[in-house]
């Protein structure tokens, strides 16, 4: 948190166009507290219901480092994402946590679409048509 207004200081970047968002707070608290706080579902549920996550238990974890969970909207068509929690030390003796959130779900994916025939190529049975 900065002394000066009491806020944590944070920065809001987007890696790419499609990707997740990625926000930085530099806080004043010292890294094992700011672990507890995402880690430990006692304090977890007070900043983050556990109503906002898909399943209680993290999606994967790296000890005082990441903590990785899937949510799910509450209204919808109740879309799915995953956040990671990324903590270090910072330079001037409080944490950098680092917040991922990325939509994960499958209805939001381009994948190209699908042929809509049965792989035949049609010309060539435009050809054989023909010669028949």
């Amino acid at each position: 948190m900065s002394k000066a207004d009491g806020e944590p200081k944070h920065r809001a970047r987007k890696h790419e166009r499609a990707g997740p968002l990625v926000f930085d707070y530099d806080l004043d608290a010292p890294p094992e507290k700011v672990w507890r706080a995402i880690s430990q579902p006692a304090f977890r549920d007070r900043w983050l219901p556990r109503g906002d996550l898909a399943g209680a238990e993290p999606l994967s974890s790296s000890p005082g480092e990441e903590v990785r969970y899937r949510m799910r909207e509450h209204e919808p068509p109740f879309l799915e994402s995953e956040v990671t929690f990324r903590i270090m030390p910072n330079a001037i003796g409080g944490t950098r946590l680092s917040i991922v959130h990325g939509v994960t779900d499958r209805r939001l994916r381009r994948d190209p679409p699908s042929a809509s025939n049965d792989g035949a190529c049609m010309m060539c049975s435009a050809c054989m048509m023909r010669a028949a």
